[in-house]
């Protein structure tokens, strides 16, 4: 029951946005919210981690260092590239910038998993771009927008700390310490950061429900490009370097994939509500897209054993 509700990811953001662009009122008195809840998310990815996964990035540093590094390089340049050729807003680009200099989502583990990829290098991989995201995020936030908003880098550095690093350090540590004792339990945690993920998407919504108006079609079509470039590249440049199909599946949906709440958090806490915008219409489109290519990945990958 439980993992039936979390595939359903995409339903609920879908209803719960519809709702909220349509009243509104009802979710914009929760916009302190969405700091706790993007925390109650972290903690949720920590408590499917051990301390035993970080041993992973030692024993297979290449194919780590790939994944991560693409995902750092090509995501933050193409959501530039792609504002300034649609001519988005200064407000907008902040948005798309902040998407495309977070870590992995951590839907990534799933879409992985459906797809008949690497799960234990995906969660490694959303693992090391977490906890490289306290440093890359502002870093690359500050490269790509200083010149266009001002952007507050150690304000940025400390908030990141606050709602990634230490939530994730502290339920890695609880489960690491405590599996056997929770392990009926941790099933829930993903169901919790999903819904946590979908109540933040609607009150961006709700927040944004006038703009969404106006700019609906051009910041869809532009969350819709940046998304695909991250799939593409981080398949086929892993495809380039050498690695097996399995693999590159997995970098790709890694590095196509984003921790587009933590964007939304840091957009609504520096710049703007219309700075969100993209990180919520991202929240929702990934987990579409990567559902579709996982179908479609673990369809070819039956007809081959069929073969």
């Amino acid at each position: 029951m439980v993992h039936r509700m979390t595939q359903l990811f995409p339903l609920w953001a879908i209803i719960l946005s519809i709702a909220a662009y349509f009243l509104p009122d009802l979710f914009v008195p929760f916009k302190t919210s969405i700091i706790p809840l993007l925390a109650v998310v972290m903690f949720g990815m920590g408590m499917t981690l051990k301390w035993e996964n970080f041993n992973k990035v030692v024993k297979s540093p290449k194919i780590i260092w790939i994944g991560v590094s693409l995902q750092y390089l090509v995501m933050p340049l193409s959501a530039f590239i792609i504002s300034k050729v649609l001519g988005l807003s200064p407000a907008l680009t902040a948005g798309m910038v902040l998407v495309g200099s977070s870590a992995g989502g951590t839907a990534s583990n799933v879409i992985t998993y459906l797809a008949k990829g690497d799960v234990a290098l995906s969660i490694t991989l959303t693992m090391t771009s977490t906890l490289i995201a306290v440093v890359m995020t502002p870093f690359l936030s500050y490269i790509y927008l200083h010149q266009i908003v001002p952007v507050p880098f150690l304000k940025m550095l400390w908030s990141i700390l606050q709602i990634v690093l230490i939530p994730v350090l502290l339920g890695t540590t609880i489960n690491s310490l405590f599996a056997e004792n929770i392990k009926k339990i941790r099933s829930v945690f993903p169901l919790i950061s999903i819904l946590a993920i979908v109540v933040i998407i609607a009150i961006i919504v709700g927040l944004n429900q006038q703009r969404l108006s106006n700019l609906g079609f051009v910041i869809i079509f532009a969350v819709i490009l940046h998304n695909v470039s991250g799939l593409v590249s981080g398949y086929w440049l892993t495809r380039f370097l050498g690695y097996d199909d399995r693999t590159c599946r997995t970098v790709g949906i890694e590095v196509g994939m984003q921790n587009s709440g933590l964007s939304v958090a840091l957009a609504i806490k520096y710049f703007s509500a219309a700075a969100a915008i993209p990180g919520a219409i991202f929240s929702i489109w990934h987990n579409l897209s990567g559902s579709f290519l996982a179908g479609y990945w673990s369809w070819r990958n039956e007809s081959n054993l069929k073969k």
